[in-house]
């Protein structure tokens, strides 16, 4: 079943005003070079997407993805997937082959490797013939002579001893990884949930705003009064920079939530109060790195929510000019979209698909979300978005471990959303021993722990290896 889509695929971000596209329409997808905005005052164009009841392997290749998260390279310079299936920007090169066949490389292999390697001429098979007869040391010469204890002057045997007693070198490397990790989890702590920033050059709506930079005052108060309401209010999953040089803009990371298929991933939106706000509601997009995990979240950016003006609601849904805030719609975007069960989003499919067959189809759908939620996991933390660097790695080193014993729970058949703080929190729930599950969600789960496993360590998580899966 097909969705139709509004698009913001032109040269200008656009309106686009439905939570949730009709059914029944063909999906295609719009230029690359564009992307998807909600809630704007203009005009109105027409994209096709992919139809809602299904996550797969498509949703990775959709062509219509504008990402501008921040980059710490910079040094890239071309445009594509990578290895799991996110669609890139130019500027970005990603540090990860394509074949991740190395990541089940042993040590002995490589060491072996390198001793075949070794070129002797024909007929010699030590380097060190004296070895072959050890009453032959009087006859080597001087310069191939063995020392003995004996041999080494006394200022160098108390030099020996000394280095003999120091600390190990895997002990120190120990310490160093601590004090790492330590310094991560300190930075995380101190993470403020609101704050104000001054470089807004790399958020979606940076282009846009007031022609000639002056907003009305009383636009600017009302702006100053959201401020506050979010610095006071905002949950403790919700984190928001505010922009200095730009009051209209904004930019907020979710945390979702557990229960949940997007449970411990991070989920980045950036925001826009209009020329006309509080009249009009605020436009939000979504960086979707190219996936479709959720109906009411567009692989282009679009955010469905009646309370933003993309879909249809009843009166006390929809924006409300003297009562709504931007905190409601962040909380809304959480509570409403991040749900457990997404695949109800879905106008009429609460209805339509009732009992044992909606449950089903809702399990599956939840399986693949949780797919793509991990692929997004993956996409920000090897690109997280600016002024959230030291938020995005603290966060994912502190819930790795947790995440993948999520994961190893799910594929022995735990229902999805199930397991939080790697626990259980669902006793009543019973598992089907994986009967329900198909093969290819297995192996395709299997290939994101160890992708996970890979970017949590170089993200700086420790004791994680134990999750690895052999091939």
């Amino acid at each position: 079943m097909d969705l139709e889509v509004e698009d913001c695929a032109s040269g200008t971000p656009q309106t686009l005003i439905s939570k949730k596209p009709k059914h029944d329409e063909d999906a295609s997808a719009s230029d690359p070079g564009n992307s998807a905005v909600v809630g704007s005052p203009d005009s109105v164009n027409h994209l096709k997407s992919s139809a809602p009841g299904s996550l797969n392997s498509n949703n990775l290749r959709s062509s219509n993805s504008d990402i501008t998260y921040h980059d710490d390279d910079g040094d890239g310079t071309g445009a594509g997937e990578d290895d799991a299936g996110f669609i890139e920007d130019d500027d970005y090169v990603s540090d990860y082959d394509d074949n991740d066949d190395f990541l089940y490389d042993d040590g002995y292999t490589g060491m072996q490797y390198q001793f075949d390697k070794v070129d002797f001429p024909p007929g010699v098979e030590a380097p060190l013939p004296w070895l072959n007869d050890r009453d032959s040391s009087a006859n080597i010469p001087p310069s191939t002579r063995t020392l003995t204890i004996s041999d080494i002057p006394d200022s160098k045997k108390q030099a020996a001893a000394t280095s003999s007693s120091s600390i190990p070198a895997d002990s120190k490397l120990k310490e160093k990884v601590e004090a790492n990790e330590d310094a991560v989890m300190q930075k995380l702590q101190q993470f403020k949930q609101f704050d104000i920033v001054d470089d807004f050059s790399d958020h979606h709506f940076s282009r846009m705003g007031f022609s000639d930079g002056k907003p009305p005052k009383n636009w600017a108060k009302r702006i100053q009064e959201e401020w506050k309401i979010l610095e006071k209010n905002l949950p403790d999953t919700i984190f928001v920079r505010a922009y200095e040089a730009r009051m209209e803009l904004l930019r907020a990371v979710i945390i979702g939530p557990a229960g949940t298929p997007y449970h411990d991933g991070l989920f980045v939106f950036d925001c826009l109060f209009p020329t006309t706000y509080p009249s009009s509601p605020p436009m939000v997009y979504y960086y979707s790195g190219g996936l479709r995990l959720n109906p009411n979240l567009y692989d282009c950016g679009k955010v469905c929510l009646s309370l933003l003006g993309t879909w249809t609601g009843k009166q006390n849904e929809m924006w409300i000019p003297e009562k709504s805030t931007m905190l409601q719609v962040l909380v809304s975007i959480q509570g409403l979209i991040l749900n457990a069960k997404p695949f109800f989003n879905e106008p009429g499919y609460e209805t339509t698909y009732v009992g044992a067959e909606g449950e089903r189809r809702s399990m599956e759908y939840n399986d693949n979300a949780f797919i793509l939620s991990l692929k997004t996991m993956i996409y920000t933390v090897r690109r997280p978005p600016k002024y959230f660097e030291d938020f995005v790695a603290g966060h994912f080193q502190h819930r790795a471990r947790d995440i993948l014993v999520a994961c190893k729970a799910y594929m022995e058949g735990a229902p999805v959303g199930s397991v939080n703080d790697g626990a259980r929190d669902d006793a009543g729930a019973q598992d089907d021993d994986g009967k329900r599950r198909s093969s290819d969600f297995k192996s395709t789960l299997a290939k994101m722990i160890n992708m996970l496993i890979t970017n949590f360590t170089k993200n700086g998580s420790t004791d994680i290896e134990q999750f690895r899966l052999l091939a």
